[in-house]
């Protein structure tokens, strides 16, 4: 385990809009804040422009985000996350709702 590689692979690089980044203090470059929290967030953009190396990394866009919001669980033996309904089907089961309590 290595510090520098947890900062980088184990965060996201959530490239979004110049508006919204405005918005989040640059938030989406939270893989460089890990690497190194001592830069201000407005310094941020200038360490990606600086290192292009670090622009690719864990990179997710907005679009690629909706995508994931389903994924709520973690399947151990696939290694990935997975909605309700992959697990449910991995397991052989149908989803049901849940009668309300009354």
């Amino acid at each position: 385990w290595k510090f520098q590689h947890a900062a980088l692979h184990g965060s996201s690089h959530y490239d979004l809009p110049p508006v919204l980044r405005w918005f989040t203090g640059n938030i989406g470059i939270h893989h460089v804040h890990h690497l190194s929290a001592t830069v201000p967030f407005y310094r941020l953009p200038q360490v990606l422009r600086d290192h292009p190396e670090l622009h690719g990394l864990g990179r997710i866009t907005i679009r690629q985000s909706l995508g994931c919001v389903k994924l709520v669980l973690w399947d151990e033996s696939a290694r990935r996350l997975v909605s309700f309904r992959d697990a449910a089907r991995s397991l052989g089961t149908r989803l049901e709702p849940t009668p309300a309590a009354g």
